[in-house]
């Protein structure tokens, strides 16, 4: 044959008649593919990362590998077309780049992992171990089988992750969430404030007439969006918190009481405050010679002028115990029953000698007595967050190996609740707030945005816990007939009309009020009975709705505001503002740092990743890949 072409190109016409066959060749190749070989790509190739490759056949393997992992979690088959539309195909190509990526940074660097070091750590981890807590040779190999490798393989393949944990721990290493970003979750949660409110009721302003059947029906045609049935959901939910699990009948009487001693100033009131004056004598004589002047009736003022003392470091104006460097001068203060003068106290300056001249008494808004549940709540929730971590491994674990959620709660020792009907506002079919609903907010995005039989990741709570769901049943949302809701377009004009008039009505009060007016005249010309609430945090309370305590924080101190409650208009004055003090050894403060470290890390790994594979060069196969998971195919 070799032997014909050659002869049969001796010629002119042969040679143009090899150039034709050879284009056409050139072309089928580029047609079916193979002209990824002069792109650098071949069949077998779907990822170059810099002098490494993710071959499609490792992308195949690990792309079946988390599918099954899947289907037996989810305990129902998964279509290749599922797992694109969710972009399983694509996170299992994100992880192989950044394995490769990472696989060169190790041979950079050097790194190795021996046969026993990599043999020890399998050894350590609980998901090889046995019911006695020891490794397990059987579940090992198990493991190793259902991931498609053998044991060897297998031990190889963990001897990689091993050496890029390196890499990524020594990236992470010693990263710890900014004590500022600590401070301002703390402040943001924990800021309380004192409001002052009026409910304006719609019978404040006068009724409109009822609109004739034309007027609804105009109405309903220019709203009819507003006039459908909500989209609901059934969901199952297991709850893990410090609060949920803490037991506050455990906490003895006397920790309750040291407790609010210790944050009553705090949390329920203003503490005692003393107006101090104090001078700071180099001997003890001075000191003696000044107190018997000041108990003849010298004045402290003109003792502090003959020493030519400035009255700003004289005069400490009203100071509460905390407010002293040295506790000796501030118990010495607070020591004496009456105002009056103390004795000296000796400190590296001098002798100090303080006169109190009047005692503001503290004031508190509860007893011990009142705040005693909410404090043993806090006690044993405190107390119960080591268990929360023990608990949350083990509903993982549970979860892991293919359990529903009742039956996870169940291994554990805990119950779910069940949900039958709740909208993407947390509202019941009534449209009621549905109080007990875990995480609040967050767990109805979360869950509005799965769908049934969809395994979700846990959502956190405020106080450091976890929610798990399970949504089991979507309602979907319809349009209703005019028919249907006449009776409620009717009550939709009538309280639209009724809160415009409201609306301009809170809005002369409120004006009033930042003027200068007080509250309690404003509502006694008004008919309505003012009211007070304490302690108002930024987090759910019975008394008021999610978007009020919103706006509560919305206004400053000393400023009113308003917003529409029902079918009534609030009016508020935030009558103060109080800052708890940050304290960053709290088991709180940990508790956030806890919280967001994981993200900071992941940030981190992202951009050290991305950097990585930016300076490797990265180029994907897109026809291998669709291929790779049946892409082709279902075209």
């Amino acid at each position: 044959m070799l032997e014909g072409l050659r002869v049969a190109s001796q010629n002119w016409i042969g040679r143009t008649i090899m150039a034709l066959v050879m284009g056409v060749i050139v072309v089928s190749f580029a047609i079916w593919g193979v002209g990824d070989v002069f792109r650098g790509m071949t069949s077998q190739r779907l990822a170059r990362v810099g002098s490494g490759e993710v071959s499609v056949e490792a992308f195949r393997g690990a792309y079946q590998n988390e599918l099954r992992r899947i289907q037996q979690r989810l305990r129902r088959a998964i279509t290749n077309e599922e797992a694109r539309q969710s972009g399983l195909d694509l996170q299992i190509l994100e992880r192989l780049v950044t394995e490769v990526a990472l696989d060169q940074k190790a041979r950079q660097l050097q790194l190795a992992v021996s046969d026993e070091t990599a043999q020890r750590l399998l050894a350590s981890e609980k998901v090889f171990q046995g019911p006695d807590g020891k490794f397990d040779a059987a579940r090992f190999k198990q493991i190793a089988n259902d991931a498609g490798f053998t044991e060897r393989g297998f031990l190889a393949d963990q001897k990689n992750a091993y050496q890029r944990k390196m890499i990524t721990d020594i990236v992470v290493a010693g990263v710890e969430p900014p004590k500022l970003m600590i401070e301002a979750i703390h402040r943001f949660r924990n800021e309380s404030r004192t409001i002052d409110y009026v409910v304006l009721p719609p019978s404040l302003v006068a009724a409109e007439s009822a609109p004739s059947d034309e007027e609804l029906k105009k109405y309903f045609d220019e709203r009819e969006q507003s006039f459908r049935a909500k989209e609901y959901r059934k969901l199952t939910t297991l709850v893990v918190s410090p609060s949920a699990i803490g037991k506050p009948e455990s906490v003895s009487a006397e920790d309750a009481r040291k407790f609010y001693d210790e944050v009553k100033s705090k949390r329920y009131g203003t503490p005692e405050k003393r107006d101090v004056r104090q001078i700071v004598f180099k001997t003890d004589e001075e000191a003696q010679a000044a107190i018997a002047r000041l108990k003849v009736g010298g004045d402290f003022d003109a003792l502090a002028a003959e020493l030519k003392l400035n009255p700003k470091d004289v005069n400490l104006g009203l100071v509460e115990l905390r407010d002293f460097g040295d506790p000796r001068v501030g118990a010495a203060v607070f020591a004496l029953p009456q105002p009056g003068v103390t004795e000296p106290i000796h400190t590296a300056f001098g002798a100090v000698v303080s006169q109190v001249r009047s005692i503001a008494p503290a004031v508190y808004s509860k007893t011990f007595e009142q705040a005693e549940p909410e404090v043993r709540a806090e006690i044993a929730a405190q107390r119960a967050t080591p268990e929360v971590r023990k608990l949350h491994e083990a509903i993982e674990d549970q979860r892991a190996s293919g359990r529903t959620l009742a039956e996870a709660a169940k291994a554990v020792g805990l119950e779910t609740n069940v949900y039958e009907a709740v909208d993407d506002a947390g509202n019941d079919r009534g449209g009621k707030p549905i109080g007990n609903l875990p995480a609040g907010p967050d767990l109805v995005k979360a869950a509005f945005a799965s769908d049934v039989g969809v395994d979700n990741d846990t959502v956190a709570t405020r106080d450091g816990g976890y929610v798990w769901y399970e949504v089991n049943g979507v309602e979907p949302a319809r349009q209703k007939t005019f028919d249907e809701v006449k009776n409620a377009v009717a009550e939709a004009m009538r309280s639209e009309a009724a809160q415009k008039a409201l609306a301009d009505k809170a809005g002369d009060i409120v004006a009033r009020l930042n003027a200068g007016q007080p509250i309690e005249d404003l509502a006694k010309e008004l008919g309505v009975q003012t009211q007070r609430a304490n302690d108002v945090k930024r987090e759910a309370r019975p008394d008021f709705t999610p978007n009020v305590i919103v706006q509560f924080f919305e206004v400053s101190p000393r400023n009113a505001g308003s917003v529409v409650v029902d079918n009534a208009r609030f009016v508020f004055f935030v009558r103060d503002a109080t800052t708890p003090v940050f304290d960053p050894n709290s088991i709180e403060s940990k508790t956030i740092a806890q919280q967001l470290k994981p993200a900071l890390d992941n940030d981190l790994l992202e951009q050290y990743v991305g950097g990585l594979e930016k300076a490797l060069g990265v180029d994907i196969n897109q026809r291998a890949l669709e291929a790779a998971t049946g892409a082709e195919r279902d075209r």
